[in-house]
């Protein structure tokens, strides 16, 4: 148990809270984060690890909801819109950048040239064509931006701007600043009751890792953000409940690439979806499929079926040496928790709901990435707390945001780490560097094949609460989705893990002379 762990592991067995957070995604993290800067004590749980299920597992997409204008959700692709924009220029732009997209439709499509463009043409008009990079383009100027794009048959090109993020590492931001305004965060920490002995919810018992056993925690509120466990979790407050939420299972392909993709593609498909390709961390990403799940959340996985329908999707836009099997290097699914309805889940709006239980429990099923501090505040508004009551979303950077400070003793650091790690960690950047001071491969890669480095190994046991290998390859580096996680390398993480000591959060050497630098644009 690193000492992150232990010091809170100890720490809410001892207290009481204004607020417990179940459920530890992005949504979770931004009502933790929100609660405390109100003032709130909080502690936020989560039985796996943070942004361990739906929100490490999206289309890494910060986007205005452009698939939702034929259904209708104005209002939500208005709110997507301006959320795209905050995100971008001022809450995470370290995380958060601009990705051109190519909308193609195709001869025999669902959609028409004349209903594609109307489309493309309305998304930049609810907006008033501010920071949207609407246009209407022909093939070769599509080919530019996408060059493995098919032309054969190809009718409309529209081009729109969208934002593009590493989900995980947004949720592990989120996390971190919620952590450093006071809040108790904990990982791998399961709720398994939760008790109501004067007519409200007012303790649970928490279940952590083999050999932690078991705690319990007082609070006055709490907040059930608990993603495709929403409605496990309702039940522990009241055994009558009907279900809110269903579940609809989004798969993606991570395939290598040989050429350089300026933009993304989407293209219409049918039942109202639309499949992606999307360059993403040097390898292309391809998704999604929108497909009810009925079962066990932990259940979800990728099937070959699943392989085989967003590959053949995708080679609706892509030649077949580009969308081969072979290229497939990681997938992964995650499920979409969608509003209680019978339409089929691909035409299920996306609005979220907010339900407040029997004893006094406020559970969120559904809503976006993109839309999840709007999200956060709506549910912090159900409290009857007087300090919630004015709270109103203000675009405050996370402290991860702003330049990154690197220490002049690392002028010779390889650039290309350096640039890496500007665009991962930014400001926090400086700490992870200072790993080397500690540790002689700290800037070694961990794989050739990839860009991290073993610092981020060490960071993210020391200060990110990671526990676990997979915490550390799959959400803390790209290792795992790069399909460079040999046994080799989980053996050698699991070393570090295993002999970890760390007692939080260290004070750090003097700093040498500082200077700025700034994430390249992308």
């Amino acid at each position: 148990m690193t000492g992150l762990r232990a010091e809170a592991w100890d720490h809410i067995g001892k207290s009481r809270y204004d607020l417990l957070v179940i459920g530890a995604g992005i949504v979770g993290g931004r009502i933790a984060l929100e609660a405390a800067r109100a003032g709130l004590s909080v502690v936020l749980g989560d039985a796996g690890d943070f942004g361990g299920a739906t929100s490490s597992a999206s289309s890494k997409l910060i986007h205005g909801g452009f698939r939702y204008l034929p259904m209708g959700d104005l209002e939500l692709v208005w709110e997507s819109q301006h959320e795209r924009r905050a995100l971008m220029r001022r809450v995470a732009p370290h995380l958060v950048r601009r990705l051109p997209m190519v909308l193609a439709a195709y001869r025999g499509g669902p959609r028409g040239p004349v209903t594609a463009a109307a489309g493309v043409l309305a998304y930049g008009a609810l907006c008033g064509f501010q920071g949207t990079g609407v246009s209407l383009v022909g093939a070769s100027a599509a080919g530019r931006l996408v060059p493995s794009l098919r032309t054969e048959g190809l009718r409309v090109c529209g081009v729109f701007d969208e934002g593009q993020t590493d989900d995980a590492r947004l949720v592990l931001d989120t996390v971190a600043a919620a952590a450093r305004l006071g809040a108790t965060v904990l990982n791998h920490a399961r709720v398994v009751a939760l008790e109501h002995p004067h007519g409200r919810l007012t303790r649970a018992a928490i279940q952590g890792r083999e050999g932690e056993g078991m705690v319990e925690v007082g609070f006055r509120f709490v907040v059930n953000a608990a993603g495709p466990w929403v409605d496990g979790v309702r039940q522990l407050e009241d055994q009558t409940s009907e279900p809110m939420a269903r579940l609809s299972k989004g798969v993606h392909l991570l395939l290598e690439t040989e050429s350089e993709w300026r933009a993304g593609v989407v293209v219409p498909v049918e039942d109202g979806r639309v499949t992606m390709a999307l360059p993403w961390q040097g390898m292309l990403m391809l998704g999604t499929t929108d497909t009810d799940h009925d079962g066990d959340p932990s259940d979800c996985t990728v099937s070959k079926s699943d392989k085989e329908q967003v590959l053949a999707e995708a080679s609706l836009a892509l030649p077949h040496d580009v969308v081969r099997a072979e290229r497939v290097r990681y997938s992964f699914a995650g499920l979409r928790v969608l509003p209680v309805g019978t339409d089929s889940t691909a035409a299920a709006h996306r609005e979220h709901v907010v339900r407040t239980g029997r004893f006094g429990m406020v559970s969120i099923a559904g809503g976006k990435l993109t839309t999840h501090r709007r999200i956060a505040m709506e549910a912090l508004h159900r409290l009857p707390d007087p300090r919630l009551a004015s709270l109103r979303l203000v675009d405050v950077p996370l402290p991860q945001a702003s330049c990154a400070l690197v220490d002049e003793a690392d002028r010779d650091t390889d650039p290309d780490v350096v640039t890496h790690l500007t665009r991962v960690y930014g400001r926090d950047s400086l700490t992870v560097m200072r790993q080397r001071r500690l540790h002689r491969d700290a800037l070694e890669r961990i794989h050739p094949g990839g860009p991290d480095v073993w610092a981020q190994v060490y960071h993210a046991v020391e200060r990110e609460w990671a526990t676990t290998v997979e915490d550390v390859l799959r959400r803390r580096t790209t290792v795992a989705v790069r399909g460079l996680a040999s046994p080799t390398v989980r053996a050698n993480v699991g070393r570090i893990l295993a002999a970890s000591t760390s007692s939080g959060w260290h004070v750090p050497a003097p700093r040498p002379a500082l200077r700025l630098v700034r994430p390249p644009a992308r």
